[in-house]
């Protein structure tokens, strides 16, 4: 025993004295942990809605006309409304109580003619996914609508096959090597097709369409898993059928085969349509104003319950990629009460909701703070309940860092391999910071062998 320890506590001494990051349980950011608790260690979540998506041709068109011919990306992040994202708001994201920040992009912004991605583009999306990290939150990142290119899959189904793998083939290689804190999504709501089936008609062309969207989101997997860096362990969120939850449950809708056992599905949700997305009446469906009847309520719950019945109990997490509701022509007590309500039905059946948030809308980018500070406390009630009753604290030994429930100097030899790298995990992190200090290093580690000497001298 004493020779054991020695040899640790030697090699320890060895290693750069520079502090680790309590929260960096592997050397790579790459944690043992399933996609499920990962999921539900994200909490509750918000979008960077209308701004790295943000796209259209008329875009050029007005540069070309009132400004001198050169687009940036400053130009299309602040197309639809945004002002050019801060630290600052996505801090104050994180100030808010929000775990995990979706990030929609339109990577054809500025793409060349062969599918390259720019380069000054690339660049931002690293500086925001960066600061999301920093602030101690997950983020997401998608091809998202994208001037809707997807939408022509059906008709030009080997060009756009290869559209998409050239560009997860690049956003891969560009992000393979952070954290387990970075999570790729396949898609966002057009995979499902009008064009093959319509769900208001016939079940014409029913399997072709779902075929086709299982067959993108296998590509999908395959394309990542076949990169370099940390993307063969990256949990990965899958698109569901237009992202509705009704199709999604579908029988024909098909998770991809993953050798890392690794992925979540996600869906949208914004039902009833007439609240949640309709600010007026249009010729499809009438606008409402409030919302919470007690018709309402259930058919949220029966909603949720289908999600989880078909996902989260057959070990399947699942992720809410966007819900939400409009502020305009609405009952301010009536979209409090969705939303919270929303949120509160999905994080209770292990759900993750992701808030779609815009500019000028629930979050305000220029204070970095909800606009609705009542709604943000009923958030905070949400989770801390809910955590109280799914997740009691867990009792933490100190030295026990491979969490087997006793501190013995196997916890003393794991921890010093991990200090040099030879180690991928600590499962219990916290119970190596001896010091108190929010950091792990070699100082730890001879006071772990300290305490284990008194420990074992008794």
């Amino acid at each position: 025993m004493k020779k054991l320890l020695s040899i640790a506590v030697t090699a320890s001494l060895t290693v750069s004295t520079m502090p680790v990051s309590v929260n960096a349980t592997e050397n790579n950011g790459m944690r043992d942990i399933s996609t499920m608790e990962l999921v539900r260690d994200m909490g509750i979540g918000i979008n960077l809605g209308n701004t790295l998506e943000a796209c259209g041709d008329w875009i050029a068109e007005v540069d070309q006309q009132w400004g001198d011919g050169i687009l940036t990306v400053t130009e299309y992040e602040t197309a639809w409304g945004s002002p050019v994202i801060t630290q600052e708001m996505i801090q104050g994201m994180a100030d808010e109580g929000f775990g995990v920040v979706r990030v929609p992009v339109a990577w054809s912004n500025l793409m060349d003619e062969n599918y390259k991605i720019s380069e000054e583009y690339d660049n931002r999306v690293h500086e925001i996914v960066d600061w999301v990290i920093e602030a101690d939150m997950y983020c997401i990142i998608n091809i998202h609508w994208d001037n809707g290119w997807v939408n022509t899959f059906p008709d030009n189904r080997d060009e756009c096959m290869k559209r998409y793998e050239t560009m997860w083939t690049q956003i891969a290689d560009s992000f393979k090597d952070y954290s387990d804190y970075l999570m790729f999504e396949s898609q966002n709501e057009e995979l499902g097709w009008e064009s093959l089936w319509n769900p208001w008609g016939s079940d014409e062309g029913k399997t072709e369409s779902y075929a086709l969207v299982n067959e993108i989101n296998q590509k999908f997997v395959d394309v990542i898993r076949n990169s370099g860096g940390n993307n063969p362990e990256r949990h990965l969120l899958i698109s569901g059928y237009n992202t509705g939850i009704d199709r999604t449950c579908d029988s024909l809708f098909r998770m991809p085969d993953d050798p890392a056992n690794r992925m979540a599905v996600s869906v949208h949700y914004y039902t009833p349509a007439g609240f949640a997305i309709l600010e007026e009446d249009a010729d499809w469906g009438k606008a409402i104003s409030t919302w919470g009847t007690e018709a309402d309520f259930n058919e949220l719950y029966y909603n949720m319950d289908m999600m989880k019945t078909n996902y989260i109990d057959k070990g399947i997490p699942v992720i809410i990629g966007e819900y939400g509701c409009p502020t305009t022509n609405k009952e301010p007590e009536s979209v409090r009460l969705f939303i919270s309500s929303v949120c509160k039905a999905a994080y209770e059946r292990q759900l993750c909701p992701v808030l779609w948030a815009t500019p000028g809308g629930h979050y305000d980018r220029d204070t970095c703070k909800m606009v609705d500070q009542q709604l943000k406390k009923l958030f905070n009630e949400v989770c801390d309940s809910s955590d109280k009753e799914t997740n009691p604290p867990a009792e933490i030994i100190m030295g026990d860092v491979n969490s087997d429930g006793e501190y013995t100097v196997a916890d003393i030899v794991l921890l010093g391999n991990w200090l040099l790298g030879r180690e991928k995990a600590l499962t219990n992190a916290k119970a190596a910071d001896f010091n108190e200090d929010d950091v792990i290093d070699v100082f730890d580690l001879c006071l772990a062998r300290y305490q284990l000497v008194k420990i074992s001298s008794r």
